[in-house]
């Protein structure tokens, strides 16, 4: 695969922040690429999701045995619980992948993905490879191998039920299949058109665990040990491969360094075994390419090299190049010329830099580019050439020492220039996985930039290309300087609020809903249209005259009822803004966390209109955050006025006025003060109260004491059912949860999305009485603890591991008649 080399050394052992500028590479970070440049191997892990890799052994095997390391998840992550916010999907697919990318800017790995969709926890390897597309994905991992073209694979999961779930499992079957097919030219021979070759690996191996009470390893298999020490980065691999692991913080993931000798274990399933290295019979020396004289050549750089006077060694490593590139063209010979390029770059401290101070460019603005070049060494560099979208440069100039060269350059954006998106967001996706216009995007963990400045230097007579995205910069007053991704963005995006109306069947209404209008370039008054698109009775409109500065959002209420919808019980209103005779029916979607970079997307944003036959029974509901969820909008949509509650409110005695305390998913997971809330809450429900706690994970994140969640014992197990269309039925059909002020039927269970539910109640005092049963496709015993409900003094309390977090979102509305029961007060009941 040809990749641009971008201007971001990889040198360097960590960034301090992803949305911060990555800090030049050291004296040390130098002499480690100078000893890498002698190894010519390569090692691929393969495992499921973001977390799932070995990060200590990719720390070690990146930076101690020099090798190029990558890791291909299979998925993006985007089916699992998110810790530090609301984003689930696809959002969350994109937070875990640029928290994948932190890591491997710590360990030194390279990250790949397949476009499988992370649709949840799958009991099967058949469920994972049937609701993927086994040939689809297999594919992929054939491309990305055929690609990167490892010495040797290492599957993190086993074949069978030891790997814990479907996804872990076909990620072993996935990497032993892919590795066989790779070989194959009768295999995907689509690949060899678009620049692939077969490429047999060494061999496959699985890597033994002992995690979760699960010890797969034994003392007759091979095994490293990768808990050394390295000088020159000050630490050992199980310290980087914490801090490494650490940025999988929407998982709350964080670990404590380890230190000392620490062993990996490994059992070949493909390939000839291991005897005393883990590459074995691969030669990972300048002899397979037949350059036998290089690897003296780099020993003469090294012993050469002064560690206070890096750039010493521009001119050696100019020579150097020079010596690779007369060799015949090939894979390892195209890989070392671009280390050697980062080494001179390094060693003459050059920086090439392309910014802007806007945080968007819009198609049919201008877009303003500083461009700066500094030459921080005596070495002969000599700016021939800058070149970006329709700019080039008409000038060389010699770059004298440490004199900065500066310019500022004004460009047009083409009017028919292309939005930013995700790549694999810009084609409607299979429920498990994602469509792409190009086969060559496989594997890429994100998107090309939407702009890259291109930098031709010649360095002591060798003409060189760095190329660097053009990023949006600027100064926060207590961050400091902030890099960001420069997104392409139409004129006006609309968005639209809330997301969900929720009407009353035969009680007509009129609701209003806030269409928000941001404009990206300033927009003189104009008439415009806003067009709101039902798919059923046509095209609603309102006429306004717009007029907005550049960055600003403009507010416009739309009225809708629900004596259109009929015998309905759903539609959709997209709403877009017409303006000089063009249509953006886009919103803006925006993810900022500090430790990743800024996320914007642009996507559809209608609202759900839900016309439901529905009652409810209370007016107040106290709700306390978790993990982060959407359940508040719902129980708003529902007629009720929502109080968020903390610490302070429960202990001053405020739940008297609260027909219902909702707990956020994982609150009690997350929030230490909940513990010793337990008195003032039960007393609440003793008195009349209801209270509902959505689910809470059995994980190590915050500490749970056991039976210090409602009135009566129960215990939490990571019992789950994950088919979404799994039979429900009734465990106590005169439970009132099923009965008022709803009656809930097998319907309310249709049209339910990625799950029924996760982390189900088990072992319970008898004052519970379990309201539902349901299992997977496959299991003979039902399982119960999806729904407990226990009275309680004058009051009720309700667990429930119902996956509501996410049917209330995706306007399920049997999930809203279902929550509607589940909150109702008894004591308000006439």
């Amino acid at each position: 695969m040809k990749r641009l080399f971008i201007f971001a050394l990889s040198l360097m052992t960590a960034a301090a922040g992803s949305s911060q500028v990555a800090p030049s590479p050291n004296s040390a970070d130098i002499m480690l690429g100078l000893q890498k440049l002698k190894v010519l191997g390569s090692v691929l892990y393969v495992a499921a999701h973001p977390d799932d890799e070995n990060t200590r052994l990719l720390a070690w095997l990146a930076r101690d045995r020099q090798y190029r390391t990558g890791y291909l998840s299979i998925t993006r992550g985007d089916g699992g619980q998110n810790l530090i916010g609301e984003e689930q999907g696809v959002a969350l697919g994109m937070i875990r992948t640029q928290e994948l990318l932190a890591a491997r800017r710590i360990d030194g790995a390279e990250q790949f993905f397949t476009r499988a969709y992370d649709f949840g926890f799958s009991k099967s390897t058949e469920e994972a490879m049937r609701i993927w597309d086994r040939e689809k994905i297999l594919g992929d991992v054939v491309w990305v191998i055929r690609t990167f073209r490892p010495d040797v694979i290492v599957a993190r999961f086993p074949e069978d039920s030891r790997a814990g779930h479907g996804h872990h499992s076909a990620s072993g079957v996935l990497a032993r299949e892919a590795f066989i097919a790779a070989a194959d030219p009768n295999r995907y021979p689509e690949h060899f058109q678009r620049g692939a070759e077969p490429w047999q690996a060494r061999r496959v191996l699985w890597n033994t665990f002992n995690f979760g009470g699960n010890n797969t390893t034994a003392d007759n298999q091979f095994r490293i040990d990768v808990g050394t020490f390295n000088p020159m980065l000050g630490k050992g691999y199980g310290e980087i491969a914490a801090e490494s692991r650490s940025q999988h913080k929407s998982q709350g993931f964080g670990v404590p360094a380890t230190r000392g000798s620490s062993y990996e274990f490994f059992i070949p399933t493909g390939g000839d075994a291991p005897v005393k290295d883990l590459l074995d019979g691969v030669d990972a020396t300048w002899g397979r390419v037949k350059g036998e004289g290089i690897r003296a050549k780099i020993d003469q750089v090294i012993s050469a090299y002064n560690v206070q006077d890096p750039a010493a060694s521009v001119k050696p490593l100019v020579a150097l190049y020079k010596d690779i590139q007369a060799l015949p063209a090939g894979y390892w010979r195209n890989r070392k010329l671009e280390e050697v390029q980062q080494l001179i770059a390094a060693c003459a401290g050059l920086f090439l830099e392309a910014s802007t101070a806007q945080a968007y460019a819009v198609p049919g603005d201008s877009l303003k580019v500083n461009v700066t070049a500094v030459n921080r060494s005596n070495s002969n560099v000599t700016l021939d050439r800058v070149v970006f979208d329709r700019f080039d440069t008409a000038f060389t100039r010699p770059l004298g020492f440490n004199r900065p060269l500066a310019f500022v350059r004004l460009v047009k954006v083409d009017e028919e220039r292309a939005t930013s998106q995700p790549y694999w967001l810009e084609r409607n996706m299979e429920k498990g996985s994602f469509n792409l216009d190009d086969l060559r995007q496989v594997g890429m963990p994100e998107s090309t930039p939407s702009y890259t400045a291109l930098f031709d230097v010649t360095i002591e007579g060798q003409p060189f290309r760095y190329t660097s995205p053009i990023r949006y910069k600027h100064t926060d007053p207590v961050k400091g300087e902030l890099y960001q991704p420069l997104s392409v963005v139409p004129p006006v995006t609309v968005n639209t609020s809330p997301s969900i109306l929720l009407f009353r069947k035969n009680q007509p209404e009129e609701k209003k809903y806030t269409v928000s209008v941001t404009s990206f370039r300033d927009i003189s008054e104009t008439r415009a249209i806003l067009h709101a698109r039902n798919g059923g009775t046509g095209d609603l409109k309102k006429e306004i005259m717009f007029q907005s500065p550049r960055g600003v959002t403009r507010s416009y209420d739309m009225t809708y009822s629900n004596r259109s919808m009929k015998n309905s019980d759903s539609e959709q209103l997209l709403t877009g803004l017409e303006l000089n005779g063009r249509q953006n029916f886009q919103a803006i979607a925006q993810i900022n966390y500090d430790h990743i970079p800024s996320i914007r997307y642009l996507v559809p944003d209608p609202v759900t209109v839900l016309n439901l036959d529905i009652r409810t029974a209370g007016k107040r509901a106290g709700y306390i955050k978790g993990a982060g969820d959407k359940v508040p909008e719902a129980l708003e949509q529902l007629g009720y006025q929502v109080s968020y509650l903390g610490e302070n409110d429960i202990a001053m005695g405020a739940l008297k006025d609260f027909d219902v305390i909702v707990m956020g998913i994982r609150a009690y997971n997350i929030h230490e003060w909940l513990n010793s809330a337990y008195e003032p809450l039960m007393d609440y429900v003793k008195n009349g109260g209801v209270m509902v706690v959505q689910y809470v994970t059995t994980s190590f994140v915050g500490p749970i004491r056991s039976n210090r969640i409602g009135p009566y014992d129960f215990t939490i197990t990571n019992g789950r059912v994950t088919d979404e269309e799994s039979a429900v039925y009734f465990a106590d059909p005169a439970s009132p949860l099923l009965n008022w002020p709803n009656r809930i039927s097998a319907q309310d269970f249709k049209g339910w999305v990625q799950e029924r539910g996760v982390y189900f109640a088990d072992r319970w005092a008898p004052e519970y009485k379990p309201v539902l049963g349901m299992k997977d496709p496959g299991e003979k015993e039902d399982r119960l603890g999806s729904l407990l409900v226990a009275d309680h003094g004058k009051g009720r309390f309700v667990y429930t591991g119902l996956a509501l977090f996410r049917q209330l979102p995706a306007a399920v509305g049997g999930s809203y008649r279902l929550l509607a029961n589940i909150i109702a007060n008894p004591n308000l009941k006439k």
